[in-house]
């Protein structure tokens, strides 16, 4: 197809200036941008849509951030429908903010955009040692993000007017200590309860349903009794493991490889030194610094003059807490492990030499070099795995980099199967049998990526059984599959679930019967307190539930305690009911006077946390700002509970 429209540039242009004017003078050029790539809109902030690619940009850019961030993070986690949405609310605040900023007027001063930069730690170490900025490597720097200097600074400066809009209201929060300590004392307190458990496994065990009470429920619960939509499928995996297998390394290069990199192989050359530090940080003044200097200049004249008493000096006068008791030992060291002044000097020294004055972040720090351990050489034949391994995981990488391409066209060039892109890149075709949209348990690699699977049963996908196209999984990993055979979701036949059905009967029959008996107790004990049948009373808190059920804790501590003894009941779902009897509150024994201060600091963190989250809510409703999708619901959320007062 490529070759085509190489060879047939004229007839090409032609055909698409045919198709593409018209689109014009009938929708017009707005129309026309507004119906490009931005793909359905999933959000709205102030009347501006935000599309589903660009949605779909945003996240990929905050998976790759944490991919570089946590290399071990499953992916999974990071492709799953809650990960996506939650970008997609970082995006929408965003907008809210930008709009809020805009609206209000808060604009950035150059003087604050400078200082700002100034004080970025990566944008420091781009500094030479006059000060001045090597706009070089600042170039380069942007430029492997894609930025220019210009667009950098025009976001740092958006970014600090959006910093405006809740700046205020999280810098101003605060809580009176009366108010904390009412909150806190009530948060910590005990209260003595009693506890009745109407469990739906007890009522269950009682009950016998026929098999007319089956067939009805069976009948009337058709979908909890789907064997969910499954294929039969084909995929070829491209990554670093498999091309790793079709290699061979050459003997040539292997040896060449030895020779350019036997050193770097053998292990890292080490050095011990001692050093007297005197203390003088970056942030130090003039006049400090220079007091500092000069104290070091006067020890490096001592040590000077009497080599042998480098280690009595030390102990005496380093203001290193690790290394002055030892004589200013700092044991060995590889490069990488001191800070680059210090590591200079000690790698440019020989052993008993004794440096200058070598000034770093930390201060002023007098050397001595005391031995060097040079690491052993090992042979050719000694390092063959390792070479072997080192080189085929290189030349993979390489050629993985160089097919990615060619994998990428050949699924959808040849969209009816997957063997020709497999024998180009000598690559093997998986099948894989039952394969559903969401994963089995214990599924692991490719077939456990939603992603993947989300574009396997596409219903394009499924209808023409073509190839998906190619999807990253994984760094370094693209995957291609097809569908061969289909099966789609249908009701299981009675007979093959009876013992399902009859399981899921008895559970909900037994969750109803303990909830009316449960019920019925609480409204005999509220009138008779005497005759309530009760355990032995137990102290809980919200620190400490005894193992109890977390809506008992919340229904007892909800409890009003006005009017002792009280009665709730809580609903806990599939677990059946429970009756909390109140007896008594115990209240909290105040803490050491610093861990209430703690407690009270943590208290206004959230009460300022609630503020500025009420305040960012108001922003919402202001500039109405709407997600337009569904959010996903958790599989693993537990089943509603409800407290009856």
């Amino acid at each position: 197809m490529f070759d085509f429209i190489r060879k047939h540039t004229k007839v090409t242009m032609g055909l698409l200036f045919l198709l593409i004017v018209p689109s014009f003078i009938l929708f017009g050029l707005d129309g026309y941008n507004r119906s490009g790539g931005n793909g359905a809109a999933v959000a709205k902030v102030d009347g501006k849509e935000i599309g589903q690619s660009e949605w779909d940009r945003a996240h990929q850019i905050e998976v790759d951030r944490l991919r570089t961030s946590m290399p071990s993070l499953d992916v999974k986690l990071l492709d799953s429908p809650e990960a996506r949405y939650a970008t997609l609310e970082r995006l929408v605040r965003d907008r809210v903010v930008a709009a809020a900023a805009n609206k209000f007027k808060l604009a950035t001063s150059d003087q604050r955009l400078a200082r700002e930069l100034q004080e970025s730690p990566e944008i420091a170490s781009l500094r030479r040692p006059d000060g001045t900025l090597d706009m070089e490597r600042y170039r380069q720097l942007l430029g492997s993000q894609g930025l220019s200097p210009e667009m950098f600074e025009a976001n740092v400066r958006s970014d600090l007017s959006n910093r405006q809009v809740l700046v205020g209201i999280g810098a101003s929060g605060f809580a009176p200590k009366a108010a904390a300590d009412l909150a806190l004392n009530a948060y910590f307190e005990k209260r003595e309860i009693q506890v009745a458990r109407f469990n739906s496994a007890d009522f269950a065990a009682k009950l016998n349903p026929t098999d007319a009470d089956l067939e009805q429920f069976y009948k009337a619960n058709e979908k909890l009794f789907q064997a969910p939509e499954r294929a039969t499928i084909e995929y070829v995996l491209l990554d670093v493991d498999s091309i790793k297998k079709s290699m061979t390394v050459n003997e040539a290069d292997l040896k060449t490889y030895y020779e350019q990199n036997a050193q770097r192989l053998s292990g890292a050359e080490e050095r011990r030194a001692s050093h007297i530090l005197i203390t003088s940080p970056k942030t130090a003044s003039a006049a400090d610094r220079e007091k500092a200097k000069a104290k070091a200049d006067e020890l490096l004249a001592m040590v000077k003059k009497s080599p042998g008493t480098f280690a009595e000096i030390a102990a005496k006068n380093s203001q290193d807490p690790g290394s002055a008791s030892q004589g200013g030992d700092l044991d060995f060291f590889a490069r990488g492990a001191m800070v680059k002044p210090f590591e200079d000097a000690a790698f440019a020294m020989k052993i008993g030499d004794i440096s200058d004055v070598v000034e770093s972040d930390f201060g002023y720090h007098i050397i001595k070099l005391t031995d060097i351990k040079a690491p052993k050489q090992r042979s050719f034949e000694e390092m063959r795995p390792e070479l072997e391994a080192d080189l085929a995981k290189q030349q993979a990488q390489k050629k993985y980099s160089e097919s990615v391409e060619a994998f990428t066209n050949g699924v959808y060039e040849q969209s009816d199967s997957l063997k020709p892109v497999a024998e180009r890149l000598k690559l093997d075709v998986k099948t894989a049998t039952n394969v559903s949209r969401q994963p089995a348990a214990g599924t692991t690699g490719v077939l456990a990526n939603a992603k993947f699977l989300n574009v396997l049963f596409a219903p394009d996908a499924i209808e023409k059984k073509r190839n998906t196209e190619a999807i990253e999984v994984a760094p370094s990993q693209l995957v291609s599959g097809r569908i061969v055979q289909y099966f789609p979701a249908q009701t299981q036949p009675f007979a093959e679930v009876k013992g399902v059905v009859r399981q899921r009967l008895l559970a909900q029959r037994g969750a109803e019967e303990a909830r009316k008996d449960g019920i019925a107790k609480l409204a005999a004990w509220r009138a008779a307190p005497a005759s309530a049948a009760l355990p032995a009373p137990v102290q809980v808190s919200r620190e400490q539930t005894q193992e109890l059920p977390l809506p008992v804790i919340d229904a007892a501590m909800r409890t009003d305690a006005s009017a002792l003894p009280a009665f709730a009941g809580v609903d806990l779902g599939a677990q059946g009911y429970a009756i909390v009897k109140v007896g008594k509150v115990v209240p909290r024994v105040p803490p050491p006077e610093a861990v209430a201060e703690q407690e009270r600091m943590q208290y206004t963190q959230r009460w300022t946390s609630a503020e500025s989250l009420a305040y960012y809510n108001g922003l919402k409703e202001r500039f109405n700002a709407k997600i337009l999708v569904a959010k996903p619901v958790s599989g693993n959320a537990n089943a509603q509970v409800g407290v009856t007062q």
